[in-house]
Formats: C-alpha cells, structure tokens, sequence
C-alpha cells in the first residue's frame, strides 16, 4: 500500500538521525527510530499517520489535540522528539511576519479565550500570587514563588517608585504588580485588564489586602485611559497590541505619562529579525490554539517603533534564559496535577496547554522566542531625567556584584 511504502520510507530516514521514538500503529505495527527509544506515538489511524510523515510543531501538535495521536514518555521529551522530527524532515515552517487586523472586540475576545478559562485553572500551576509573566532567577535553584517575587521587585526598583507616585499598570493580570507596589511603596496604582476572571478576583484580593484606598482595578482598555501617571507598567501585554499598532499603544503610553516619569515594558519577543514565526511551525499552533492574533516583535523592531512614538530607551534586559526556568516550573507543576486540571477543562483544552506550556519552556531555552524588559522615559520631555547616570539603584544592596 502507498502509506506503507511512505511509512518506511519515513521510518529509515529517520533512523539516520536515530530519533529516540517508537511508533506504534492501530494495525499493531511498531518500529524504533533510534535506540533505546524515550518517546512512543500510538498512531490511531492513517488521518494521524499523514501527520506524522509531514511533522511540524503544528502538525503533531493538532494531532495530539485531536486525540489522533496518543503520546508515552516525559512531555519534555516528546517536545524535543517532535522539533527533531521537524528539522530532520526538512519541516522548517518559518512564515513572513503576520499583520493581524485588530479590533478592540477582537482584542477583547483573544483576551477572553485565553485568561478567562477559570481562575481554578491557573492556582493548579502558577505561584500562589498568580503571577503569569517571566520570573526572575537569581539562582537556577530558586522556587518559582521566590523567583516571582523577585521579578515583582526588579520591576518596581527599575520604576524607582515613591510614596503618593501614581502607577498604571496596564494589563494587570490577577493584581499582583499593583498590590506588591501599594504595599511595599506606598503608591496609588491603577489596574487595567480586559479579562472578567482577573479583574474579578484581583478587586477581592485588593479588598482582603485591606488596599481599596491605594488600589483600583478596572476591566478597561488602555485606549480609554485618559488620565496622567508617574510610572506607567505593562507586563505580558503588548504581545496582544499587534504589530502595526505598536506605534500607537508607545504614543498612548507616552501620552499617558507624565513629564518626568517612567515606563517599564515586559513582553515575549521574536528572535527573527523579521519578526516572524517561530520555526517549525511552533507559533501557527500558539494562534490556532493558544493566542489568537498574538504577534512578537523582534527586539529592533519594538526599539524603533518606540522611538518613532516618543519614548527614549533608557535599559533595555534579556531574560529569555529565565522565561526557560518559569516555563519549566509551570510544565511541571502542569504535569503534577494533570487528573486535576484534565477533570477542570476537559481532555482538550487539558491537551492544548500541555503541549503549550513545554513547548514553550523548550522555546525560550533554544533561543526561538526571547522576552525582554525595557525602561524608558518620554524623549525630549522639559522634566529632569528621573533616572540615575548608573544601573546600581536596580539592584538591592544585599546582592552581590557576582550575582548582578
């Protein structure tokens, strides 16, 4: 038969490569690609075996969503299994940089889709305070509630807050950011999300905080704020704004902010100079399933249209190698409570984050998405420079110069 022939053909090339993969198909067949094989795709029917004999991320992924193909062995490794499938197949799916056309609806929608599949759902692999964003590592070693707490912190040293400071944190997420600079600095901070579950919850933890006077989270988008801030944050945001709006979302942030003051952006970013997909087709199954009508900007490219908008980059941090570290952590806190979250969302959805959340962690460690962090202040702005002629003031003094 023709898929037989395809299917040996599939199996000796990649033997070559001794691929640690053992395939088993609803025929009873097995075969090893590699020795001592780590991973086994249960192949359910020859609709699941054309996946197989033109692997992508995508590709294998939307398999294993549809329950085509069924996996054995750590997710880790069948996400490494599965990108060598790809790059020995010569799959290298790398499209020309998307333009999504955005809409406030459809913004509003994405936003939806993605945080509000429940609030139960994210406490069974995030930190405690909830916090969805790159972590921050001092050492590889530090527990993921640790290494949060120190980004909340690294942030709000970079923003050099003081006491009665105004603070909008756009894209506020379950109110962490907000709530850690209205405790420890006594600033007026201002929350914005389009999410009903975040927006929610972080109104009842600001009220048990005892923080309603300092807090107020509004399910607003950041195209309706109309009112001056000292400090202006936003944490795994932009990536929803879309390319050509970016320009457009710096100008309203510099508009927003006032002479003298500071913004700090922190989001996910392409390492393709382009601005393109990551390969393999990993970001066509992050759209279809994850983030729809998310887009990664190349760090050049955020650098300039924040320029053209006004703002004056003043530090610019890569910490794609501590995004690795978070994606880690909440795989594995994933896979720890897998009976849980499957019973929550359903085998589907269960299935989608899985393959999303390793996928993700293998990602940022090989250097196909990066994350960084940028301080900037409005340029040619009449108001001093706020900012020190030094980067000490990001860094408590109890750290030592090694670990800077």
């Amino acid at each position: 038969m023709f898929w037989q022939r395809r299917l040996d053909d599939f199996i000796a090339r990649m033997a070559r490569h001794a691929v640690p993969l053992r395939l088993r198909l609803w025929n009873g067949r097995e075969a090893a690609l590699g020795p001592s094989p780590s991973v086994t795709f249960e192949i359910k029917s020859i609709s699941a075996l054309r996946r197989l004999l033109r692997p992508s991320l995508a590709s294998l992924g939307q398999a294993y969503v549809d329950e085509l193909i069924d996996i054995e062995g750590s997710i880790d490794d069948v996400i490494a299994v599965a990108a060598r499938l790809s790059a020995h197949a010569g799959r290298q799916v790398r499209r020309a940089a998307r333009r999504v056309r955005h809409t406030r609806r459809k913004d509003a929608e994405a936003i939806a889709y993605h945080y509000d599949v429940s609030n139960d759902f994210y406490r069974l692999w995030l930190d405690e305070r909830m916090v969805y964003s790159c972590a921050y590592f001092r050492r590889e070693d530090d527990s993921l509630e640790q290494a949060q707490l120190q980004k909340l912190d690294h942030i709000l040293a970079k923003l050099r807050l003081a006491p009665g400071q105004r603070l909008l944190d756009i894209g506020c997420g379950w109110g962490a950011l907000a709530l850690r600079a209205a405790q420890n600095h006594g600033v007026r901070a201002v929350g914005i999300t389009l999410s009903r579950n975040q927006h929610d919850l972080a109104r009842e933890r600001v009220a048990a905080a005892g923080l309603a006077g300092l807090v107020d989270i509004r399910l607003q988008d950041y195209r309706d704020v109309d009112e001056p801030f000292d400090r202006i944050v936003s944490v795994g945001m932009f990536e929803h704004v879309g390319l050509k709006n970016l320009r457009g979302y710096f100008a309203r942030t510099r508009e927003l902010l006032a002479d003298g003051g500071i913004c700090l952006n922190h989001g996910i970013t392409s390492t393709d100079p382009d601005s393109a997909e990551a390969p393999f087709g990993g970001g066509d199954f992050i759209d279809r399933y994850v983030f729809p009508h998310g887009e990664l900007p190349h760090i050049g490219y955020l650098l300039r249209e924040m320029a053209a908008a006004g703002l004056e980059a003043t530090d610019v941090e890569n910490l794609r190698r501590h995004y690795a570290l978070t994606a880690r952590h909440w795989s594995r806190r994933f896979e720890h409570n897998a009976g849980q979250l499957r019973a929550l969302v359903g085998e589907k959805r269960y299935r989608i984050w899985r393959t999303y959340l390793a996928g993700c962690a293998y990602g940022f460690a090989h250097n196909w998405i990066g994350l960084h962090q940028i301080v900037a202040v409005k340029a040619g702005s009449p108001g001093a420079n706020p900012l020190p002629l030094t980067r000490d003031y990001m860094y408590p003094a109890n750290v030592s110069t090694s670990e800077r």
